[in-house]
C-alpha cells in the first residue's frame, strides 16, 4: 500500500524489489576509453593466468599451500601467525577503494573489477561468434535451426573452455599448477581440487556469461554504498544537458540552432553501448559502472555530425555548476593520509618482520614433578618456526630463576620454512622458588646469526610456599 498526498491509502500499489531481466545487447564501440578497457583486461587476465607458472627458486612464486599452512609470495613465506599482515592488506584495500572512489568515482568497476574484466572477455567471444548488436538480436528472435544451434553451441563451447581454464588456474594458486596439470592429465585430481575447478568454472560462466549486469545491479554491495563516498568534486560520467537539450534527430550539416535543438541527435548510441543498459542522459545512476563506453560512442557520433566532442564526458557536479573542482579537500586528505600511513606500516612490518618465531606449550598433564634429587621439573614443548629462506641451527637457553637447569638438545636444526617441535625439561631448586607460579624466559638464537633471535615467556610451576615451609 502507498500513502497518497491526501493521507488516504491506495490499495494494490506495489514496488518490485527485483525487475524481470531485459536482456541487454551491448553494441561494440571503439575509442580511447574502449582501448583502455582492452589494455586493462589483457594486463589483468595476463597476470592472473601467468602468475601461477612463475617459479621462484625450487617452488612456485605465488602459492597458498593450505595443507602445509604456508603462503608463498615470491621471496616471502607467510604463516597463519602472520594474520596481522592479511588484516593490514584488507584495510589497505578498503582505504584504497574509499580514496580512489572519492577522487575518481567508479573507475575500479569500469576497468579493474573481475566481473567487468571477465564479462568483457565473454562479450568479445560472443561478438566474435554471433556478430554485433543487431546480428545478436536478430539471431535470438529467429526460430531454432541448424545455424542458430551451431552459433549458440560454439559460443557456449568457447565460454565453457575459457571458464574451465579459469577454474583450473584458480586451483593452481593452491595446488602447484604443474602438479595439478599432471593430475588432470592422469584424471587423478582429488575431490576438493575437482570441486573447486568445476565450481569456479561454473561461477565464471554464470557471472560473466549469463548474469552480467545483474551482478553489478543486485549482487554487488558497492553500487549501494558508493554514494557515501561521492561528493560534488568526485569524478563522474555526465551528460551535458545544457548543451544537448532539447534533443532530436536531424540531418548532418544542419545547424541545430535553426531547428531549435541541442547537440544531442537522440540516436541512443550511448544507451546501445552501455553494458548495464542505462540512459546516461537521465543523470547519475547507481547502475553506472563508469566504463565510459557512452563517451566513446557519443564522441564518434559528434565527430560524424561535425559537432565538438564531450557531450558526454568525465566531469564533476561542481564543474557542471560552473564552480571549480577541488581535488584536495578534507575527505581526500583524510583518506590519503590514512591510506599512505597504513601502506607504510605494512611495508615496514614486512621489512622488519622477524623470520623466527617461538611458541611455548607447557605440559598440562603434570604441572610439575619432583625428581629423585628433590629438584622441581617442568616439561615444555618448544615450537621453533623458521620463516627464513635458509636453514638455521638454533641454541636454546632459559633464565628467570636462580640456578635453572635446562635439559634440551645442544643444537636444533630447522629447515627453511619449517617447524621443529623440541621437548625440553627445566629443573629448579624448590628452595629458590619465590611462589607457586614463576616467570621464566626461553631464548632461541641462531648459531650463524646472532641477530636472528627471539624470546618467549612461560610459567614455571612449583609447590606452594606454605607446603614447602612445613
Amino acid at each position: 500500500m502507498k500513502q497518497s498526498s491526501s493521507d488516504t491509502y491506495v490499495v494494490g500499489d506495489s514496488t518490485d524489489l527485483y525487475a524481470k531481466r531485459r536482456k541487454i545487447y551491448a553494441k561494440s564501440v571503439s575509442g580511447t576509453f574502449a582501448n583502455l578497457r582492452v589494455i586493462s583486461m589483457l594486463v589483468l587476465l595476463g597476470i592472473y593466468y601467468f602468475l601461477p607458472w612463475l617459479q621462484w627458486g625450487d617452488r612456485q612464486a605465488v602459492l597458498f599451500d593450505l595443507p602445509a599452512r604456508k603462503f608463498h609470495l615470491f621471496g616471502l613465506t607467510f604463516w597463519p601467525q602472520d594474520f596481522v599482515f592479511l588484516a593490514l592488506l584488507l584495510i589497505i584495500a578498503a582505504l584504497a577503494l574509499f580514496f580512489f572512489t572519492a577522487l575518481a568515482g567508479r573507475l575500479w568497476c569500469g576497468y579493474a573489477c573481475p566481473q567487468t574484466v571477465w564479462t568483457e572477455a565473454f562479450m568479445w567471444m560472443e561478438q566474435f561468434v554471433e556478430g554485433d548488436r543487431n546480428a545478436r538480436m536478430k539471431l535470438d528472435k529467429s526460430p531454432w535451426n541448424f545455424r542458430k544451434f551451431r552459433l549458440k553451441f560454439t559460443k557456449h563451447f568457447l565460454w565453457i573452455i575459457f571458464a574451465l581454464f579459469t577454474g583450473y588456474t584458480f586451483v593452481g594458486y593452491f595446488t602447484p599448477i604443474q602438479e595439478l596439470t599432471f593430475k588432470i592429465y592422469a584424471l587423478s585430481t582429488g575431490p576438493w581440487e575437482t570441486f573447486w575447478i568445476l565450481f569456479y568454472s561454473f561461477a565464471t560462466w554464470g557471472n560473466a556469461g549469463k548474469l552480467r549486469e545483474q551482478v553489478c545491479i543486485y549482487m554487488c554491495p558497492y553500487a549501494r554504498f558508493q554514494s557515501a563516498m561521492f561528493d560534488k568534486d568526485t569524478l563522474i560520467i555526465a551528460y551535458d544537458e545544457e548543451r544537448g537539450e532539447p534533443r532530436g534527430p536531424r540531418k548532418k550539416g544542419v545547424d541545430p540552432e535553426v531547428l531549435g535543438l541541442g547537440d544531442c541527435i537522440d540516436c541512443k548510441m550511448c544507451v546501445n553501448v552501455c553494458p548495464t543498459g542505462i540512459d546516461i542522459r537521465e543523470g547519475l545512476q547507481y547502475e553506472c559502472i563508469a566504463c565510459a563506453a557512452c563517451i566513446d560512442a557519443c564522441d564518434e557520433v559528434m565527430d560524424k555530425m561535425g559537432y565538438p566532442p564531450n557531450l558526454i564526458r568525465y566531469t564533476t557536479q561542481h564543474a557542471d555548476e560552473g564552480k571549480p573542482t577541488r581535488v584536495i579537500r578534507p575527505r581526500t586528505i583524510i583518506y590519503g593520509v590514512v591510506f599512505v600511513g597504513i601502506c607504510l606500516a605494512f611495508v615496514l612490518a614486512i621489512a622488519f618482520r622477524n623470520p623466527l618465531e617461538l611458541d611455548i606449550l607447557k605440559d598440562r598433564n603434570r604441572l610439575y614433578v619432583t625428581n629423585g634429587e628433590g629438584m622441581i621439573e617442568n616439561i615444555y614443548k618448544l615450537r621453533i618456526l623458521n620463516k627464513d629462506q635458509l636453514a638455521h641451527e638454533y641454541r636454546v637457553s632459559v633464565e628467570g630463576l636462580p640456578d635453572l637447569n635446562l635439559q634440551a638438545p645442544a643444537r636444533v636444526r630447522v629447515a627453511a620454512g619449517d617447524v621443529a617441535t623440541v621437548p625440553v625439561r627445566v629443573e629448579a631448586d624448590p628452595g629458590l622458588l619465590e611462589s607457586a607460579s614463576n616467570q621464566i624466559i626461553f631464548s632461541i638464537e641462531a648459531t650463524d646469526d646472532s641477530e636472528l633471535a627471539v624470546t618467549g615467556k612461560a610459567s614455571f610451576i612449583g609447590p606452594a610456599l606454605s607446603r614447602r615451609r612445613r
